[in-house]
């Protein structure tokens, strides 16, 4: 690109040049090397495009036009449209250039290699060789080059490159790091739990790349518009240049060739064929910023025209996260019902047993519990410490025939028996995210039409949630299959497009049958994360509103620029047919619109968050 600037300084000072010198023959010579330097390559692969079979290409008139301006003595005129034709890819470039940093920094977040622990030594070693279970090492300033779960040592992580989020994380032993992070502060030990190839980062950088393949509407229609609309130009130029001179008196070829070359350089195609895919460009880019990843431009341009947002409820408006909100014990006392209940399920890894064991937060004596039997959709069985002790729900207390507390709680609500006699329960919910309930008043603030919620809770705490959120519709109870059934009625039952926000492995099939797709990827699921269409990075909620703004300014400005370009040059043509536009109004029309729709397209990089 240096090398095209510089020869076009050089051009333009020998284009200067031959407006001062004196003498027609001077004149000529100085306009033909200005020529030969700033479109000689314009020339060059006009010809080879014609030998591969693509003759009409932006190439092909902007070598017909200056040539034909030569040839019937306008050799200024000649110049300038090469000049500024290729002054206007030179901007181009650079604006792909910028629309593409945001994306391309992404490309920053891999690897370039793993400290792996053999025996007392650490192996550098490419990340595609490095196993799961093998233990790797991270010192601090160095990218995680794998997914992995902290074995040892504490530190303060970057996750802005994935996450978009400036404020660092804190990882202890035991915690979960995703590849891409940069490690600040502490040395910390990692088991690897992904190969390269299904890690994070890796995942990422594949949708990143792919993005561009999958093109919207609007850009598909440049493409078709520009194959049809650019032979159609270059005949009409050809009768344009031969048939008047020849039926209308008085008139001559050299007027109507002149004529015939200004409408050629005007009907380039230019300003289409790059501002439009530059908006798009433009758009992946700016969500990029904000740690939402689009697949491609086309989900940009769909998201664009969703008016119905649909959710999953459960790690997606809420924080996944089960805790003991209150303990109600009968005959016994509150720790001793924990106790029990968290013996019980010691053996299971289900989020509520989890939770019972977190809040218990004493040692389990596993020598004390015996015969631990998984009732399924009901709970567990189990002897600790002599008691059998029956943990589950309402449906177990029934089928044991045990008298319970039919309160209306709001919750998960886990009862324990001991020995056939009903000794209380544990009220265990999960949390609302913080940002859950401004995120739907953002997109009804963005006229979103409807929001519902999807939920495989019970219909009292499906419910609760949606009232507090100010979400439309709720439907509770549902299996991942009945998810799909009510995506499928409500996506019949609507116009406009569309979107599910999900972040689980039984969110999968929903996201993949949506208009748009969505998931929470910071912590979602890999199966959710590779069907949906755009993946948030940080588990926002609030982020769907910003995509949203996202998509629907970067629609608007490729309309702009596809209404504007087309206009101005339809204008200009009938001018030029009409012997009323010069050479240089054909080369405004060309370059000026260009660069105009360009630095529209810019303004798809910068959205503020909603």
């Amino acid at each position: 690109m240096k090398k095209l600037i510089y020869r076009l300084i050089i051009s333009a000072l020998f284009f200067v040049s031959g407006f001062i010198a004196e003498g027609e023959a001077l004149k000529w010579i100085l306009f033909l090397i200005s020529y030969v330097l700033a479109g000689g390559d314009v020339v060059k692969r006009a010809i080879r495009n014609i030998f591969r079979g693509n003759v009409f290409d932006e190439n092909f008139l902007m070598a017909i036009a200056s040539i034909g301006a030569f040839l019937i003595n306008e050799a200024p005129e000649g110049v300038a449209v090469m000049l500024f034709y290729q002054v206007g890819e030179v901007f181009q470039a650079y604006a792909v250039g910028e629309s593409r940093k945001s994306i391309a920094n992404l490309m920053n977040i891999r690897p370039d290699y793993a400290n792996v622990k053999v025996g007392e030594e650490l192996v550098k070693k490419d990340p595609d060789d490095v196993k799961v279970g093998d233990i790797i090492v991270i010192k601090p300033g160095e990218k995680v080059p794998l997914d992995g779960k902290i074995i040892d040592g504490a530190s303060l992580l970057d996750t802005s490159a994935l996450t978009g989020e400036s404020v660092p994380r804190e990882v202890l032993e035991g915690s979960d790091i995703l590849s891409g992070f940069i490690n600040i502060n502490g040395l910390i030990t990692v088991e690897v739990t992904k190969e390269f190839e299904e890690s994070t980062v890796n995942k990422i950088l594949d949708l990143v790349e792919n993005a561009s393949s999958k093109k919207s509407k609007s850009e598909r229609f440049i493409t078709k518009f520009a194959r049809y609309y650019t032979p159609i130009v270059v005949i009409i130029a050809a009768i344009l240049a031969i048939v008047p001179p020849l039926v209308i008196e008085g008139e001559i070829f050299k007027d109507w060739i002149y004529r015939s070359l200004a409408f050629l350089v005007v009907s380039c195609p230019c300003a289409l064929v790059i501002s439009v895919p530059l908006s798009f460009f433009g758009g992946i880019g700016g969500s990029s910023k904000k740690g939402i990843l689009v697949k491609g431009s086309n989900y940009l341009e769909a998201l664009a025209q969703a008016e119905t947002v649909v959710f999953d409820k459960t790690g997606t408006l809420t924080k996944g996260v089960f805790n003991v909100r209150e303990v109600n014990a009968k005959d016994i006392s509150n720790d001793e019902l924990l106790k029990y209940a968290a013996h019980a399920e010691n053996y299971s890894n289900h989020p509520i047993s989890l939770s019972l064991k977190r809040a218990y937060n004493k040692e389990i004596v596993n020598d004390i519990i015996k015969e631990v039997e998984e009732i399924p959709g009901h709970g567990i069985s189990a002897v600790v410490d002599g008691k059998k002790i029956l943990a589950g729900n309402e449906k177990l207390m029934v089928k044991e025939n045990i008298g319970f507390s039919k309160e209306n709680i709001s919750g998960t609500v886990v009862h324990v028996a001991i020995d056939g006699n009903y000794a209380g329960y544990i009220l265990i919910a999960d949390e609302v995210k913080g940002d859950s309930a401004a995120a739907i008043k953002k997109l009804k603030e963005l006229k979103i039409k409807q929001t519902i919620m999807l939920t495989g809770d019970n219909k009292q705490i499906g419910e609760e949630t949606a009232k507090m959120l100010a979400i439309d519709k709720v439907y509770t109870e549902l299996l991942p299959g009945d998810k799909v059934e009510k995506i499928e009625e409500i996506i019949y039952n609507n116009r406009g497009k569309v979107a599910y926000v999900g972040d689980g492995i039984n969110d999968a099939p929903v996201l993949a049958r949506a208009d748009i797709g969505i998931a929470m990827g910071g912590l979602g699921s890999d199966a959710a994360i590779e069907a949906a269409d755009i993946v948030i990075m940080t588990d926002e909620p609030s982020k769907i509103a910003t995509a949203i703004k996202i998509s629907k300014k970067t629609l608007r400005i490729a309309t702009q620029n596809i209404v504007f370009a087309i206009g101005i040059k339809a204008f200009i043509l009938l001018l030029s047919a009409a012997g009323y536009a010069s050479m240089w109004a054909a080369v405004f029309a060309d370059v000026g619109v260009t660069f105009i729709a360009v630095l529209n397209s810019f303004r798809a990089l910068n959205v503020k968050s909603v």
